[in-house]
């Protein structure tokens, strides 16, 4: 298969990834993840590795109905065994406690060929924050 094909493939495992996290299919999601998957995520701790089905649902079950999200600006780089995409996304939704959320932030994945299909291993997600002393982080930037 060609890069650019090995690219349409890496594409679509990444879009039913985020479609899962829309739909709050945990075990979908977890499909596409290495065991030993390494996470950088919004939310604490600075690192975080491995599958944890019951976070999750934990996770999930903060928010009411779908949760949205839209990716911009995608960019694959890929190899034969290892791939990395970075893009610019989008997640909405409502909170259970009202709260509406509309965020944009940065992601890179990592991904690696498991028998002879692509799995994600890293994740990392990030938001800027202002240089001006206060730390606060930049939730407030569109693209």
């Amino acid at each position: 298969m060609s890069a650019e094909q090995e690219k349409f493939v890496i594409q679509a495992v990444i879009e039913d990834w985020a479609k899962a996290v829309g739909d709050k299919d945990a075990k979908r999601v977890l499909s596409h993840l290495t065991d030993d998957l390494v996470e950088f995520s919004l939310a604490p701790p600075l690192q975080f590795q491995g599958k944890n089905a019951d976070d999750l649902r934990s996770w999930f079950d903060t928010w009411v109905g779908p949760i949205g999200n839209e990716s911009r600006d995608a960019k694959i780089t890929c190899s034969e065994n290892v791939a990395f995409a970075r893009s610019l996304v989008r997640m909405t939704g409502t909170k259970t406690g009202g709260e509406k959320v509309d965020l944009w932030f940065r992601q890179t994945l990592g991904l690696i060929r498991v028998n002879s299909t692509w799995k994600i291993c890293h994740t990392h997600a990030s938001v800027p924050f202002y240089m001006d002393g206060s730390f606060k982080a930049a939730i407030d930037l569109k693209p």
